[in-house]
């Protein structure tokens, strides 16, 4: 029995390394992403959703979504059908104050971190 729970506490440790694709930094509300590992093109996305997405939830929901394949409201599967059909409610909704190209950028985010945290 010992063995048994060592072996699952194991297994438990190497699935966590599985998500540790995404560099997190803090807890909660204050949860961001790490950016320095970021091609360059990411980057500037990343600041497009750092700084208007955020209007109207925290980052933390993004990278629950992005980290447990589930949308956290919704419940929904997050994959990248999920990404595009979020831009498009982003861009017409009226208060996202998000143009086409930043709702692009955001997409484009979105399914660079899901295959990251693939990994």
């Amino acid at each position: 029995m010992k063995k048994l729970v060592v072996t699952m506490l194991l297994v438990a440790a190497t699935a966590t390394t599985a998500h540790a694709g995404l560099r997190v930094v803090g807890k909660g509300d204050a949860m961001r992403l790490d950016p320095t590992s970021f091609p360059p093109a990411m980057k500037a996305n990343y600041e497009i959703v750092r700084v208007k997405c955020v209007k109207c939830h925290t980052l933390e929901r993004t990278i629950v979504a992005i980290q447990t394949g589930v949308a956290p409201i919704s419940g929904q599967p997050f994959d990248r059908n999920a990404t595009k059909a979020y831009g498009i409610k982003m861009l017409r909704k009226p208060d996202s104050n998000m143009n086409k190209a930043e709702v692009k950028a955001s997409v484009e985010l979105m399914n660079y971190l899901l295959t990251e945290a693939e990994k």
